[in-house]
């Protein structure tokens, strides 16, 4: 299966396989590995509307969009038109090419301030906060979002056909509710009814962690791409894979060894870089996991690590451990 290029208004997308937005992950430092490893298009971590033009210094991280990256889009979250007006400017302003309108997040704290997900109960606000924002910009705006709120509510496609009306320029939908959170799994076959309710791009997103599962959720979708998320955690070399794979190209080899060490190591002194010392130590944690699951005694490093203040301490338990290669199982499939 080849995929074709697809137009996100005046940007051109040669290849639809794209790095997912998630909060606390693809920040600055990861959404560079993935773009360098070969992702043609990525998507910034969520940035709330508000927060953001209250110059809160976590929101200016997340919105910083390097200049070496891929494609690359800055997704906000909002309730209010006037402020995701106001935020899509500022965004615009700073230099990005595309904004993309978070209405699939799932997370309590964001649906309980009517914003994410929560937005998929109310088509008419949600419209509302869509026609603000493209009426802001000059730039393409796309919208991510989910099934619906419940299987009560699947309102995807008259959602998207709202949003393609007032001049949303390419869909994703995650294959799930929000009610569902991330359990059981994606229903990607449910996103065609999207697919063929609006003539702009849709990608489908929702447990595609490796190529096979790229394909089988293009066949059941009909969607024009894929949007990859929770399987790149620990290897932001995935969505580069996968987008060698549908383009029946070789795969470039995921790093091991030194390559990887290095690899690890340069991914942490960015989060120190990007969000300071205190909070960088904090926020690598959890990559720490990802970057050792299932490797040899990688929760006994993981452990040593994440109890370790000091970054030098911390390089140097990194480079002493042996960095073998994944499980077989949790490579992708070509």
């Amino acid at each position: 299966m080849t995929l074709h290029p697809i137009e996100i208004g005046e940007e051109r997308l040669d290849v639809p396989v794209a790095l997912a937005p998630m909060a606390g992950i693809t920040d600055a430092p990861f959404r560079k590995l993935a773009a360098r490893f070969g992702a043609p298009y990525v998507v910034s971590e969520m940035v709330a509307s508000r927060e953001l033009l209250a110059e809160r210094r976590l929101s200016a991280v997340r919105l910083d969009v390097a200049q070496d990256e891929t494609l690359a889009a800055v997704q906000l979250a909002g309730c209010e038109a006037e402020w995701m007006a106001e935020a899509a400017r500022r965004v615009a302003g700073n230099g990005a090419r595309i904004i993309d309108i978070n209405m699939g997040c799932p997370a309590k704290k964001v649906t309980n301030g009517y914003s994410g997900s929560a937005l998929m109960r109310d088509p008419d606000k949600a419209l509302s906060l869509i026609e603000a924002t493209v009426g802001a910009v000059d730039i393409p705006v796309t919208l991510k979002m989910r099934l619906g709120w419940d299987e009560g509510t699947l309102n995807a496609p008259q959602i998207a056909r709202l949003a393609e009306d007032a001049g949303v320029t390419m869909l994703v939908v995650h294959g799930r509710t929000r009610s569902q959170l991330y359990r059981g799994t994606a229903d990607w076959s449910a996103v065609r009814a999207v697919v063929e309710a609006v003539d702009i791009p849709v990608l489908v997103n929702g447990d595609i962690v490796g190529a096979d599962a790229a394909r089988e959720a293009l066949s059941q979708s009909g969607a024009a791409g894929v949007m990859i998320g929770r399987g790149t955690q620990g290897a932001p070399w995935l969505a580069g894979q996968v987008a060698d794979a549908l383009q029946g190209r070789a795969l470039r080899p995921a790093p091991v060894g030194g390559a990887l060490c290095d690899i690890v190591i340069e991914h942490y002194e960015g989060q120190l870089a990007c969000y300071g010392e205190a909070i960088g130590m904090r926020s690598a944690r959890k990559h720490f996991g990802w970057w050792l699951a299932g490797r040899p005694d990688g929760a006994a490093v993981r452990q040593r690590v994440i109890r370790n203040d000091d970054p030098d301490s911390v390089r140097a338990e990194l480079r002493a451990y042996d960095w073998p290669a994944v499980q077989a199982e949790t490579q992708v499939a070509a």
